[in-house]
C-alpha cells in the first residue's frame, strides 16, 4: 500500500516507539508544525528520515537520503518568540522512501511504501524466548557500565517481542548506522539478535576501557534543530 506524507529529514534516527524531541525553526517546518496541528495533515502524522550526506538547516541542504525511515506523530507542540516550537513526537511505523516531491507544499511530501515485519524463520517460543532473554541482559549490562545516568526506562515484560529491540536501543546510546540497520530489519526475531550485539559491544568497550571516553553530553542525543 502507498501513501504521502510530510517528510522530515533528520541527520538522528527515529525508531518505532522512539521519543523524537523537536526544535522548529526554519518557516518551511514551521508550516509544517502549524498543518499538523490544524489536522491539515491526517493524524498529526509527518515521515521521519535520516539524512546520508548533507544537512538537516537550509534550502538544497540534503544530498541523499536513507531509503527506509519511520513516521511520527506530534504529541506535543509549545509555541516560542518569534513563531519556533518545541515539539515532541514518538516513532509509529516504518516506510520505504519511493519519490520526494519538492513543489506541492513548503515542505517535502514523500510517496511511501510500507514496510511491514517477515514471518521468522524458524520461530518458536523457545528461540524467542531466548532471544528477548538475551536482549534484555545485554541492555541491564549496558546500563551497568555507567554509560548512561538518570532513570532507565526498562521496557515492561508484557512489551511484545516485535516491539522490544526498538524500545531497548532507543533508551541506550547507539550509531546512526547502528539505529539505521535496526530500522531497516523486517525480521523481528534478527532485530532482536542485533540489539543484543550491539549492547554487549558497547559495555564490553566501556568494561575495557574502565570510564566513559567522552563527557556524556557528547554522546547524549540533543533535541534535534532543522
Amino acid at each position: 500500500m502507498l501513501d504521502t506524507l510530510p517528510l522530515f529529514p533528520l541527520g538522528s534516527v527515529l525508531l518505532p516507539g522512539g521519543h523524537l524531541p523537536l526544535n522548529i525553526f526554519e518557516p518551511r517546518y514551521r508550516d509544517l508544525v502549524q498543518d499538523l496541528l490544524n489536522e491539515a495533515v491526517p493524524d498529526r502524522r509527518f515521515g521521519v528520515v535520516t539524512i546520508r550526506q548533507g544537512w538537516e538547516v537550509g534550502e538544497d541542504n540534503v544530498d541523499s537520503l536513507y531509503d527506509v525511515g519511520c513516521t511520527a506523530v506530534l504529541d506535543e507542540a509549545r509555541q516560542l518568540p518569534g513563531g519556533r516550537y518545541d515539539v515532541t513526537a514518538f516513532g509509529e511505523r516504518r516506510f520505504r522512501l519511493l519519490q520526494i516531491d519538492r513543489e506541492s507544499a513548503p515542505y517535502l511530501l514523500a510517496r511511501v511504501q510500507w514496510l511491514p515485519d517477515t514471518e521468522p524463520e524458524p520461530d518458536t517460543p523457545g528461540r524467542r524466548e531466548r532471544l528477548t532473554a538475551g536482549a534484555r541482559d545485554a541492555h541491564q549490562r549496558y546500563h551497568a557500565s555507567g554509560m548512561r545516568s538518570g532513570p532507565r526506562e526498562v521496557p515492561g515484560e508484557d512489551s511484545e517481542s516485535a516491539d522490544l529491540s526498538y524500545l531497548l536501543a532507543d533508551d541506550c546510546v547507539l550509531t546512526a548506522e547502528d539505529r539505521q540497520a535496526l530500522l531497516e530489519e523486517t525480521d523481528p526475531l534478527i532485530r532482536l539478535r542485533t540489539v543484543r550485539k550491539l549492547l554487549l559491544r558497547e559495555a564490553e568497550f566501556l568494561r575495557e576501557l574502565r570510564a566513559v571516553p567522552a563527557p556524556l553530553a557528547e554522546f547524549a542525543q540533543q533535541p534535534s534543530l532543522n
